[in-house]
């Protein structure tokens, strides 16, 4: 064949290949033939089936090495191994002098700095795609964004090359996407199939929404819980863009959402006004005649809001830049039947694609501006500092390091100056970061809004139940710049006769469980006690672990040393050496009162039904900290499943409907000697069910009253404000209880997100937890559910079944992976449930 007859084939492929993709980009014609199209690399059209993470990396990775404008860069990896890429793209003359143009760029985050070439380097642009993973039309827009920003030779493309520098994260959640991905392309039918019913269009539990351990990823950006948060701000923090993108989808029945949003929920935002009222509405301009000029419908200021800095559209406000929700109706699949007709996957994807394009235009052609804001959001950071009359913040615990830990790597994450004076820690306030520590420690009473899309409480410190308090004078002391070395646990020192592991300390459970693991007895103390350790006389608190050496039955005391050693370094728990069981104050280590630890084997209830977030950030939690393994059993397994194998059965949130037979299973498990924990629902399922004699809060209605009429608009608006939609509220807790062993402090705070309203026991020894007497610490509530619901109601329960027990949480103590605070009761409901017996 003739070298001109090949030519012809290839600009034949070329040809077909662009005017098949015409229906997204024809306007930016002509491409560099050199740079293969997506639909050249992928061998199908964008829009003809779902794109593979891997495939997407291997595209953008093709367009680094084949385009002049572009280059990629690896930020971190998902929990599954997947690569969380960035791809850079710019003018060549940009991309050869990039680290210089960085340099310049931050200096207009540096509030010390005063450079006023506002105009003349090039914006920064995080054009971000896909943080839930079965809201897939963004990646796909990303790939078509890519190729026209690397290919185009438009001179409206170079424009935007000169003056701007673009980065495409384009699959912020690769776990979830591929999960999803795989669900669509393995049901897609040929022909489509439209009908809703389809299998195509309905996924099966938990969906790609989420990552690996079933978390929100958009809900991540502040509490940085899972690697591709935390990899992505530190990407972040090294950059700083002036505009990110935040694209999503929504039920089939709507249109498209961009900003502005609802008004912000906050009485006095700690964001500046120019950006959710000006930025906002100036980029809005753009986004309307864009998509007018491809017929498209779309909606603005209704349902979203920006309230919760843990967005990806809204964190980004709290750095200097402009962070945008966009939302397009989802097609769930390939094409599907709306009361408008048919949505496509195509449709979708040309309407992330617009947007994507139309935000880079906007952003260049304001792009002084947005350096401007940028500069000043910073400087007014120190500026609001200077008039409050809080000069910093002091936290710290004396019994729990890895806790305090744990708080100052969140802090640090997000780069605010922390700084160490003698036992306690201190922020202050005057710090460019100044905003990003309101967002730490300040709480509210008073919004302007009581609908929320999410939480209305994000104070972090109450996470960690960080005890803190504000300063009018600063003793810094030294500056913290890494936790590495934070936690010094003095090494434990050769015992004949016994060691105690200090259950104050977060990581006590994870020690506990590696020397159950190993094979070692632990017990218990449940009372306190002072004994002679060989460095001093020492008080324990409740939950004190002790590993005797001459009972372990099959290590010798070398052994047990080895093993106690290898738990302390591991987990830096502080564990001390004991010479005799006599105590100097209190019980003696041979007490009843000494109990032997059962070592857990727990199984979860997962699949249709149950809340796959809490189920999450069980697993997440067992995993990730505690290293212990706990079996996930889909609920249409259940009935075959031999509970008898197990301890500990969790049940999370969910609406659960067993048959008479399930039911009864459950309850003589129970009535054997286990434990069940519940949470949320599932507690209110246990109290229907009447598998405890527990009962729920519930305000009898007066049958004769009168009901105001209201106006029907209103409807949405008076009914979702009676929801919790999250808050937290002062909990008083029983801390000789087994369930809040480690606990010093007999009040600590909570998370609410759910109508859960559970009554204070008739027993008075099962209520572990009630709502103090003036519980609100942050967030929004109604006065009707404050008094009604809220302060008569128990936060925690043990209802006894036959010999076992139920452990019943109102609230969930796991959320979003965060609540350190609370995370201790439900591992003590795990690991000590066996001991609880409630007293008649």
């Amino acid at each position: 064949m003739s070298k001109k007859l090949l030519l012809g084939i290839f600009l034949a492929c070329i040809t077909f290949s662009i005017s098949a993709q015409d229906y997204f980009f024809k306007k930016f014609h002509p491409f560099n033939p050199e740079v293969p199209s997506p639909e050249e690399f992928l061998g199908y059209g964008i829009g003809d089936r779902h794109t593979r993470h891997d495939l997407i990396v291997a595209y953008l990775t093709k367009l680094s090495e084949v385009s002049d404008r572009a280059s990629i860069h690896q930020y971190g990896q998902t929990h599954e191994g997947r690569k969380l890429v960035i791809l850079t793209i710019t003018s060549p003359q940009n991309l050869n002098n990039l680290e210089q143009l960085k340099q310049k760029h931050l200096q207009f985050t540096d509030p010390s700095q005063t450079p006023t070439n506002y105009d003349e380097l090039p914006i920064f642009i995080n054009l971000a795609y896909n943080v839930h993973g079965n809201e897939p039309s963004s990646s796909e827009a990303a790939l078509l964004t890519a190729y026209t920003l690397a290919a185009s030779n438009h001179p409206e493309i170079l424009n935007y090359l000169d003056k701007g520098v673009i980065f495409i994260d384009p699959t912020i959640n690769p776990d979830g996407r591929d999960r999803h991905t795989q669900w669509a392309n393995m049901y897609q039918g040929n022909p489509l199939v439209a009908d809703p019913a389809d299998a195509e269009h309905n996924e099966y539990w938990p969906m790609g929404r989420t990552n690996h351990y079933w978390f929100d990823l958009n809900r991540d950006w502040l509490l940085a819980i899972n690697p591709e948060s935390r990899g992505k701000l530190n990407w972040y923090h090294d950059w700083y863009p002036n505009v990110v993108t935040d694209f999503h989808e929504m039920g089939s029945q709507s249109t498209y959402f961009f900003e502005p949003m609802k008004t912000n929920g906050s009485l006095n935002p700690i964001m500046p006004k120019e950006n959710y009222e000006d930025l906002n509405n100036l980029f809005g301009d753009y986004f309307s005649k864009a998509l007018d000029s491809i017929g498209s419908f779309y909606f603005t200021k209704e349902v979203f809001d920006g309230t919760y800095p843990g967005y990806g559209s809204s964190y980004p406000d709290l750095q200097g830049g402009l962070g945008i929700l966009f939302e397009q109706a989802s097609s769930r699949g390939h094409k599907q039947t709306t009361d408008f007709g048919e949505i496509t996957f195509p449709f979708t994807i040309r309407n992330q694609y617009t947007s994507s394009i139309t935000t880079v235009k906007a952003a260049v052609e304001n792009k002084a501006m947005l350096r401007k804001y940028q500069q000043d959001f910073f400087k007014s950071g120190l500026t609001n500092a200077s008039k409050s009359r809080i000069q910093g913040y002091t936290f710290g615990d004396d019994y729990d390091a890895n806790r305090v830990k744990a708080f100052v790597d969140k802090l640090l994450l997000h780069k605010i100056d922390v700084y160490k004076s003698g036992n306690r820690f201190v922020v202050p306030t005057r710090q460019p970061q100044y905003r990003m520590v309101q967002t730490m420690f300040e709480t509210y009473d008073k919004y302007r809004d009581s609908v929320y899309y999410d939480a209305s409480a994000w104070s972090l410190a109450n996470f960690y139940n960080m005890k803190y308090s504000p300063v009018n004078n600063l003793n810094l002391g030294e500056k913290v710049t890494s936790t590495e070395n934070l936690v010094n646990t003095q090494a434990v020192q050769r015992s004949e006769y016994a060691y105690i592991i200090d259950y104050d300390d977060y990581n006590a459970v994870a020690a506990l469980n590696y020397l159950q693991s190993k094979g070692l007895v632990l017990s218990s103390a449940f009372k306190p006690f002072t004994v002679k350790t060989t460095v001093g006389n020492k008080r324990f608190n409740y939950g004190a672990l002790v590993v005797p050496v001459s009972l372990q039955q099959k290590k010798d005391a070398d052994s047990v040393y080895q093993l106690v050693q290898e738990a302390q370094q591991k987990f830096q728990v502080p564990t001390y050496s004991i010479p005799s069981g006599y105590s100097v104050q209190g019980v003696d280590l041979g007490s009843r009162y000494i109990s032997p630890i059962t070592k857990p084997k727990a199984v979860m209830l997962i699949g249709q039904g149950t809340r796959s977030y809490e189920a999450g950030e069980v697993w997440h939690l067992l995993d990730t900290r505690v290293h212990m393994p706990i079996t996930k059993v889909p609920m249409r397994n259940f009935g075959g499943l031999d509970l008898d194998k197990y301890n500990t059965l969790v049940m999370v949130s969910g609406s659960y409907h067993f048959s008479e037979s399930q039911f009864n299973k459950i309850k003589d498990w129970v009535s054997k000697g286990n434990t069940l924990i519940t949470i949320g629902t599932a507690s209110e399922w246990a109290i229907d069910k009447k598998l405890v004699t527990e009962k729920l809060t519930k305000k009898e209605k007066d049958s004769t009253a009168t009901v105001e009429r209201k106006p029907y608009v209103d409807a949405p608006e008076n009914i979702g404000k009676e929801s919790v939609g999250g808050a937290i509220f002062k909990v008083d807790i029983d801390v000789t209880h087994p369930l809040a062993f480690g606990y010093r402090d007999t009040t600590i705070p909570v998370y609410k997100n759910n109508s859960v309203w559970l009554a204070p026991s008739k027993n008075a020894y099962a209520t572990v937890g009630k709502y103090s007497k003036n519980p609100h610490v942050d967030g929004f509530i109604t006065a009707k559910n404050m008094e009604e619901n809220l302060k008569p109601s128990a936060s925690l329960l043990v209802s006894e079944v036959g010999s076992g027990r139920v452990v019943l949480f109102a609230d969930n103590p796991n959320f979003r992976g965060s609540w350190y605070g609370t995370n201790r009761l439900f591992l003590n409901a795990l690991f000590l449930g066996d001991k609880i017996e409630v007293p008649e």
